[in-house]
């Protein structure tokens, strides 16, 4: 059965992009963000300022321009010239609607801030925040977005990891949650193929171009999530990923989701650095505690020794960033016969030893009860089947609840 998820009615055919009523970016300005795309890495706090003061258009006017740019300082501090070289070689020769084009080839698209398509909460990320993100998939980015949870962790997971976020994905995406990972080994595999295993809704954080399959080994899976879900990457197509990309995605999954749950991570994992930036971003952070002696555990342990939440399924996953009223059900143990017993009840059973008689004087002197109430109490734990009589003397019957719930000592 399709799961119910935000905005997945009103999503765009495949292949194509959105229509003019949610694309306020003009075209100069798109191709403009295509272009800076390639010309900046991601996160460049320094083109962002730039983007801010000036806009995309006359930014690549500058940087492509015959003569020296004379751009603004950053934070107080001067662009050195070697840095400004290497935005202007980037930004020659670039051809950003054939980079469109591609996009579209394999359907796809870029959204840039301003489009009715971009999810607000990118903002929080300030000059940090991605020039525009290219995506692949029929749904719509923002609506998605708002009931998203992050679920990462090691990429070299332990079949427990594998099994925890398979369940997290699954339960989540039951729930109406949309399930985003980095498409990557480990537990981000995981999350997503719970998630589309019970049809529900997942979109997969790129460091790469949204045409290129990284790693190899999960060519079909990316597939499967552009198909049934989202792909979205800071990078334009063909772009391949690097150390430093993979770092800096970590943020994009941060802003966009409301919640980073980590199933397991190393101390120096990546996974640490998404919930470290949630963090800082006030989203909620949750982590799945693990065995104390695995090291790909260590780290979400440290996670929960600070601010992160212990969570344990998708229902307490829910609980901590749902809608009011989204309760975990409450968590007890099973409920045994003698449980259901009264104090004066549980006192007598108590006093009887599990190989012993005993008489009804010192059952009662033992429970502190009046004889005749120890006398009552026993014929009703008699009809219950908890005991048995042998002429003046009690004892558990063979078959007793109570000898079923925990050892007792002997005589």
């Amino acid at each position: 059965m399709t799961r119910s998820v935000p905005g997945a009615g009103s999503a765009p055919e495949a292949g194509r992009v959105p229509g003019p009523e949610a694309r306020t970016c003009t075209d100069q300005e798109r191709l403009a963000r295509a272009a800076l795309s390639r010309v900046a890495e991601p996160g460049d706090e320094v083109v962002g300022a730039w983007l801010r003061d000036m806009g995309p258009v006359a930014l690549m006017r500058l940087l492509t321009g015959r003569d020296e740019p004379l751009l603004p300082a950053v934070a107080g501090k001067a662009v050195s010239a070697r840095r400004m070289a290497g935005y202007r070689i980037r930004a020659a020769g670039l051809d950003p609607a054939a980079d469109l084009a591609a996009a579209d080839a394999v359907g796809g698209r870029l959204v840039c801030p301003g489009d009715a398509e971009w999810p607000r909460q990118l903002d929080d990320l300030g000059d940090a925040r991605p020039i525009g993100l290219w995506l692949r998939g029929r749904p719509s980015l923002r609506k998605w977005a708002l009931r998203s949870v992050a679920v990462v962790g090691a990429r070299a997971c332990t079949d427990y990891g594998a099994h925890v976020a398979t369940a997290l994905g699954a339960g989540l995406a039951e729930s109406g949650w949309v399930v985003v990972s980095g498409a990557a080994y480990g537990v981000d595999g995981a999350a997503h193929r719970g998630a589309l295993a019970v049809d529900g809704a997942t979109m997969g954080v790129l460091a790469c171009g949204v045409d290129v399959a990284y790693p190899r080994g999960h060519t079909e899976l990316i597939a499967r999530i552009a198909e049934r879900g989202l792909l979205m990457a800071e990078l334009p197509p063909t772009g391949h990923p690097t150390r430093s990309r993979f770092v800096m995605r970590n943020r994009v999954i941060a802003a966009l989701t409301r919640g980073t749950v980590v199933v397991e991570a190393e101390y120096r994992s990546g996974s640490l650095v998404t919930a470290r930036r949630a963090q800082e971003l006030g989203r909620v952070v949750m982590g799945v505690p693990g065995p104390v002696t695995s090291g790909l555990s260590a780290g979400v342990h440290e996670l929960l020794r600070g601010e992160a939440a212990l969570v344990t399924d998708a229902a307490e996953v829910n609980e901590l960033i749902g809608r009011i009223g989204e309760l975990a059900p409450e968590r007890q143990g099973p409920v045994v016969a003698r449980d259901l017993l009264d104090p004066a009840s549980a006192r007598v059973l108590d006093a009887l030893p599990a190989r012993a008689s005993r008489d009804t004087r010192r059952l009662a002197r033992d429970a502190g009860t009046g004889i005749d109430e120890a006398l009552a109490k026993l014929y009703e734990l008699q009809s219950l089947g908890f005991v048995e009589r042998h002429g003046e003397l009690w004892q558990l019957a063979q078959n007793s609840p109570a000898s079923r719930c925990e050892p007792r000592g002997g005589p």
